[in-house]
């Protein structure tokens, strides 16, 4: 590591001490959001924005480290977002702990958490007007087995970007298809933040780091880590054949010059 990365981390460090001293700013409106970042625009800081529906784990906090390292101050907003959900999905047992997720965006030097309700997301209801991707990137994969879910969560961090207008916003690996969307969003509309995209921060048995991990029984969570492991031990060909079978999946994300609409990083499987 160099002096000047060792320095870096020493400034993060040092902030992240400070907030976890004091704890983050916890409010309740866009109206408080945009006053912060005036202050913060004011000062000549760059903001940083990660977004959550809060239940935070080292996925979410990883995400805190990342914009920490490109920003002078971070943010995160943690809202479970009602319009990225399907009528039989889980947004009212979606688990919740807003003090625990204080306690932890604190720790990590987060300045300001916003916490809204839904109606001061969506004041009028449902908006009428939203971001929706066409079908070819957002209706298959996971968009095609959940219709409407990428309209939804396209309109919240468009919504947000709106209310923040941060220089960056980190999103995770592990919601790669989102995180592509999100990115050729922000392109696409001219949207002038930096969408960074950090890796996926695993279980000791493999098993991706999810606020909905909690509901796996004893046993689904013992047999839940098989995928990644099947991974690792899969002959060469195997690998081969797969990575040919998710190339043909990510085919339309993939733009002229050869690279794709979110870093290379998002793909995971694809580099390797």
């Amino acid at each position: 590591m160099s002096v000047e990365s060792i320095a870096a981390q020493e400034c993060i460090d040092e902030a992240a001490a400070e907030c976890a001293d004091a704890g983050p700013a916890l409010v309740r409106t866009k109206a408080e959001v945009r006053a912060w970042v005036a202050a913060q625009r004011a000062a000549g800081r760059r903001v940083g924005l990660v977004p959550t529906m809060g239940y935070l784990h080292e996925g979410h906090l990883s995400l805190v480290d990342r914009a920490r390292a490109l920003a002078d101050v971070v943010a995160m907003s943690i809202f479970v977002n009602p319009l990225q959900f399907g009528p039989t999905e889980d947004l009212e047992r979606y688990p919740r702990d807003l003090e625990r997720d204080l306690e932890l965006a604190a720790g990590r030097g987060t300045a300001l958490v916003f916490a809204p309700s839904a109606a001061e997301m969506y004041p009028e209801g449902e908006p009428r007007v939203s971001v929706v991707p066409d079908e070819e990137i957002g209706g298959r994969l996971d968009g095609g087995s959940r219709p409407g879910h990428f309209r939804g969560v396209l309109t919240v961090v468009a919504k947000l970007f709106g209310i923040f207008t941060p220089d960056v916003a980190v999103f995770g690996q592990k919601d790669w298809q989102q995180a592509a969307l999100i990115a050729r969003m922000a392109a696409e509309l001219d949207m002038p933040v930096r969408v960074e995209v950090a890796p996926i921060v695993r279980e000791p048995d493999g098993l991706a780091m999810s606020s909905r991990n909690v509901y796996l029984s004893p046993a689904e969570r013992a047999s839940a880590g098989a995928l990644s492991r099947a991974v690792k031990v899969m002959p060469d060909d195997e690998r081969e054949a797969t990575r040919e079978a998710i190339m043909q999946n990510v085919a339309p994300y993939r733009n002229e010059d050869g690279s794709y609409t979110a870093p290379a990083a998002t793909w995971g499987v694809l580099a390797r």
